[in-house]
């Protein structure tokens, strides 16, 4: 009897660190984005401030006052443009932008990279497939992205034609994802 106790103590001890080792490995570290690393536990703006990639879409949140939105629960899919991004816009743009009187514009600009709900890549792959190649989804703003799929790559098309890539994918924060994308994209 003591020997069966002894046998199954032994081969529940390594049930559960089985379990342990599967669970740590399934719990993937976040990729860095530019260089810094991101946090599981923080919300999008905590780990936007920490990205040296985003400081003018840090500076741009803050202008048009959505800190508090995209602090808030979510959860949310953000697509956010690196700082090489919002330099392939035309000279003067961006400064333009967060002047105070086209707060309007800009927060019709930020909230259209913006999806609710929380999409990783391998999510999009699938619905893109599902929906013939190509995928639709609404953004905070009201307008529509489109998806589509090109050598194992996501792209994402604008309403006025112009696309971006996503570079960094599945940056998970408390309250949704962020997919690092190449360009700006605009309503």
């Amino acid at each position: 009897m003591k020997k069966n106790i002894k046998s199954l103590c032994v081969s529940m001890t390594a049930a559960v660190l089985a379990i342990a080792c599967l669970t740590a490995a399934a719990q993937k570290k976040d990729p860095d984005v530019g260089g810094a690393p991101m946090y599981p536990n923080k919300t999008i703006v905590q780990n936007a401030v920490n990205s040296p990639v985003h400081k003018t879409l840090v500076a741009a949140v803050k202008a048009a006052g959505l800190v508090d939105t995209l602090n808030s629960p979510g959860p949310f899919t953000v697509f956010a443009p690196t700082d090489d991004a919002f330099a392939k816009l035309p000279a003067g743009t961006v400064d333009n932008l967060v002047k105070p009187e086209n707060k309007d514009t800009l927060v019709k600009i930020l909230t259209y990279h913006v999806v609710p709900g929380t999409y990783s890549t391998g999510k999009l792959m699938h619905e893109i497939k599902a929906h013939g190649g190509t995928l639709k989804l609404k953004t905070v703003e009201g307008d529509d992205l489109t998806f589509t799929m090109d050598g194992g790559k996501i792209k994402i098309t604008d309403d006025k034609g112009g696309s971006a890539w996503i570079t960094t994918a599945n940056v998970y924060q408390s309250n949704g994802v962020i997919q690092v994308i190449d360009s700006v994209l605009m309503p």
